[in-house]
């Protein structure tokens, strides 16, 4: 129902998660495994060193088709999304993706796949990773 809350959590990462064609379920396994074990949490010295394994924190996972728009074009202005996965093929590998950091024992909560839905996200400080299984981003 509209304005209903469907997933939320406190400490931890909120996960945009978006799947491209060609996409397998062990890059959805692989990716999981990278997010649980990320060392991006600060220890008490100030530096990253703890993963969200270590720190017992939740993940906030959201299907994102609009990550894998491709925007270079030479004309134009609209985004082109035609490398996003489709629904059927896109969601068994959101899930997979989900189950994975469950069993790896990060609490997992989601939005609705494919819905249109308003995200809040409190950002406790400056960090914001892009991880690519395909090596475009974040290597």
């Amino acid at each position: 129902m509209a304005g209903d809350v469907v997933g939320g959590i406190g400490a931890g990462l909120c996960v945009l998660l978006g799947v491209a064609r060609g996409d397998h379920q062990s890059d959805a396994e692989r990716l999981a495994g990278r997010v649980a074990r990320l060392r991006i949490f600060e220890n008490e010295k100030g530096k990253f060193d703890h993963s969200l394994v270590d720190t017992g924190g939740a993940a906030l996972v959201v299907s994102q088709f609009t990550l894998i728009a491709d925007t270079k074009r030479q004309t134009g202005t609209r985004p082109d999304f035609s490398e996003a996965a489709r629904p059927v093929e896109a969601k068994p590998l959101y899930e997979t993706f989900c189950t994975v950091l469950q069993s790896l024992e990060v609490p997992v909560e989601t939005g609705t796949f494919g819905a249109r839905m308003r995200v809040e996200l409190v950002n406790d400080g400056p960090v914001t990773i892009v991880l690519d299984q395909t090596g475009r981003a974040g290597r």
